[in-house]
């Protein structure tokens, strides 16, 4: 390494998973071309990289908010791009980190563009999942199994129910880093983990209440009901949620559909509605190796389909519809269009919306690398999510906020509001 060349990671290099970070290259020559990169490891052993070129300044000094990158993983100004393009080292792999007691660590360097590209400088920064005094604790019910986040001081504060998706693992992520931000979160999974049943052939909406009614009792919890934050297939789950079952008083769709999808619903031993099918014939094989299944769902406004609609329009809940216009999992566009037609047409103003025009369906808190495809448990094979990086990596900046924003707004609490932090 040269003694001269210094990479900065401002304001320190340690920080939150959510929070932005500022590189800085000083001791270069004057316009000297270098490269940066970016390593990590993911809980799985999957490693990702990126890798951009730049060309200093008269005083030798790189500034990624500043300066344009010329080429590499990504094109432009883009201050945090070495983080949102890595790419793993293996086809259709999505960076796992499951456990959020250890911290994401990235290593970044600065390289010579020419010749052996030598080494010239390097830093760690350390990303961490969880702030100071957050409490992690696993915990059990009959039928569920979660981990219970409870950020420090007395409270009291909003409750959340993270539904990230509906088996195979529990992604700790969106629920500490939301309980660092002052939300009391339980991470929920009902199958695929640990004990729990591997497989199921029914959702039971019982099982989602009695994670609901443990999460109420607990102590600095301050607001009267529950909000629920889901993805994907648990988006319907949020929805029907939201629609029988009471205490739910706000609800965050992210790319879900307007139908119970793929398992007959039930409630209190009963089938309340019936399952939108997938037709697996109708996925398409793309050059990459992966499968884009958008058109496999059966047509919910369809007539045959029409009992598989989630009457949302009975519900008290406020609902934030989130969809990505290049979501290539299903038509999560068309989805959020027919709940906004639905609510007005029963004249129902407790919901917004929210579209990301080039983003894909994996709409994650920020920051983390772009995920344009990877296995998908239901269907059994690799799948393309859709999403342009750069546009995806600013849709998931701007959602994560809001998500903060929404919760704070619809979740009656005695304490007072806290900014958002990003």
């Amino acid at each position: 390494m040269s003694s001269q060349v210094r990479l900065r990671l401002l304001p320190r290099s340690s920080c939150l998973f959510d929070e932005p970070v500022r590189l800085k290259v000083s001791g270069l020559r004057s316009r000297q071309l270098v490269a940066l990169t970016a390593r990590s490891t993911d809980q799985k052993g999957v490693e990702f990289s990126s890798r951009a070129s730049y060309r200093a300044d008269g005083s030798g000094e790189v500034h990624l908010d500043r300066d344009p990158s010329l080429g590499g993983s990504y094109a432009g100004v883009e201050p945090m791009g070495l983080l949102w393009s890595m790419r793993p080292d293996s086809s259709h792999r999505k960076l796992v980190i499951r456990n959020s007691l250890h911290p994401h660590v990235v290593k970044f360097s600065v390289h010579e563009q020419d010749g052996d590209g030598r080494l010239l400088a390097e830093a760690a920064n350390e990303r961490l999942l969880i702030g100071d005094g957050v409490v992690r604790r696993p915990v059990r019910g009959e039928h569920f199994q979660g981990v219970l986040f409870t950020p420090p001081g007395p409270g009291p504060f909003p409750a959340v129910l993270d539904l990230y998706v509906l088996g195979g693992g529990l992604s700790e992520r969106r629920a500490s880093l939301l309980a660092t931000r002052g939300f009391v979160v339980l991470s929920l999974v009902v199958f695929g983990y640990e004990d729990l049943p591997k497989v199921i052939t029914e959702v039971h909406l019982d099982y989602y209440q009695e994670a609901m009614q443990f999460l109420q009792k607990q102590d600095k919890v301050g607001s009267k009901g529950v909000g629920v934050l889901s993805l994907s297939k648990t988006g319907d789950v949020a929805l029907s949620m939201a629609s029988y079952l009471p205490g739910v008083e706000a609800v965050v769709s992210i790319n879900g559909c307007c139908s119970n999808t793929n398992l007959p619903l039930y409630y209190k031993k009963k089938q309340i509605l019936p399952p939108l099918m997938v037709d697996f014939s109708k996925m398409i094989l793309t050059e990459s190796g992966a499968y884009m299944p958008k058109n496999a769902l059966h047509n919910p406004l369809a007539e045959e389909n029409e009992a598989c609609l989630i009457p949302i329009e009975r519900a008290k809940a406020h609902f934030l519809f989130v969809a990505a216009e290049d979501d290539l999992n299903w038509d999560s566009k068309a989805y959020m269009e027919e709940m906004v037609r639905r609510m007005k047409s029963h004249r129902r103003t407790n919901f917004e919306s929210v579209l990301y025009p080039r983003a894909g369906h994996f709409l994650e808190p920020p920051y983390e690398p772009h995920c344009p495809s990877s296995f998908h448990p239901l269907v059994g094979k690799p799948v393309v999510w859709g999403g342009e990086p750069s546009c995806h990596a600013a849709a998931e900046v701007h959602l994560w906020k809001k998500i903060q924003e929404f919760f704070r707004a619809h979740l009656s609490c005695d304490a007072a509001p806290t900014k958002a932090l990003l």
